[in-house]
């Protein structure tokens, strides 16, 4: 496939006109980016509540989120967004994910502050747990926004250098740096000053470890919806990124 290296007016990396993305307008563009920003917004509601397992061995013990237990599929859903159809597709359903995102962070906080009605005696409850949202929110956007660019990016990057061969190479290499950046910054924006110090260490470190072994455990299904979609979107092919 294509190799030319120049980069697009946007800013997405070098516009090989040989390298092959299907256009927005296919027949699956739209519930991928459903599935993503559904995905976003849970993990997040999610990632409210802290968790430890363990002790492991000796005092060791994991310590993560409940976002942990979904938010790796939005990495593979922005791998398959990047591979087939390209970087502006992926950051067009970054940005979707971020406005829905703030949207329920405006409804919980009106929610919130609105006095509870005649029985409802969970207020406090309320205010612990998604008082605390928009933080989370907040972590998660930057972290999420700076990792998925950079996750799409470097996806886009090799493929435009590789051509279709070697996918795993691709997505092991856009998954490293983009889930590194995001884990990073999310944990400082997130819990610094919440978990304390070595278990702060623990959650940044368990964090990235994991969310990099689930993709690898998971590049099997990542590999077949990818290869699924390029033969479905008719309008897969060279120089077709919308």
């Amino acid at each position: 496939m294509g190799t030319a290296t120049a980069t697009t007016a946007d800013g997405a990396p070098g516009a090989g006109a040989l390298t092959a993305f299907a256009s927005t307008r296919g027949r699956y563009y739209a519930l991928i980016l459903a599935v993503f920003c559904c995905v976003f917004i849970i993990s997040n509601i999610s990632a409210t509540k802290v968790i430890g397992f363990g002790p492991i061995v000796g005092d060791f013990s994991i310590v993560t989120d409940g976002g942990a237990f979904l938010f790796p599929l939005a990495y593979i859903l922005g791998d398959v967004l990047s591979e087939v159809y390209g970087f502006r597709a992926a950051r067009r359903a970054v940005f979707m994910g971020f406005a829905m995102q703030a949207l329920a962070v405006l409804v919980f906080y009106l929610v919130m502050i609105s006095p509870p009605g005649p029985g409802y005696e969970s207020q406090d409850a309320f205010e612990a747990v998604l008082g605390f949202y928009p933080r989370i929110v907040a972590a998660s956007l930057a972290g999420y926004v700076v990792g998925q660019l950079l996750n799409s990016y470097v996806l886009v990057w090799v493929k435009r250098r590789m051509g279709e061969k070697h996918l795993w190479v691709r997505l092991m290499t856009s998954t490293g740096v983009g889930e590194f950046a995001d884990t990073l910054i999310f944990c400082v924006v997130a819990f610094a000053g919440v978990i304390p110090g070595a278990d702060f260490v623990n959650y940044i470190i368990v964090g990235f470890v994991y969310k990099v072994a689930v993709e690898v455990i998971l590049m099997p299904v990542t590999y077949a919806v990818i290869r699924f979609l390029k033969r479905r979107e008719v309008t897969y092919a060279p120089g077709g990124e919308d």
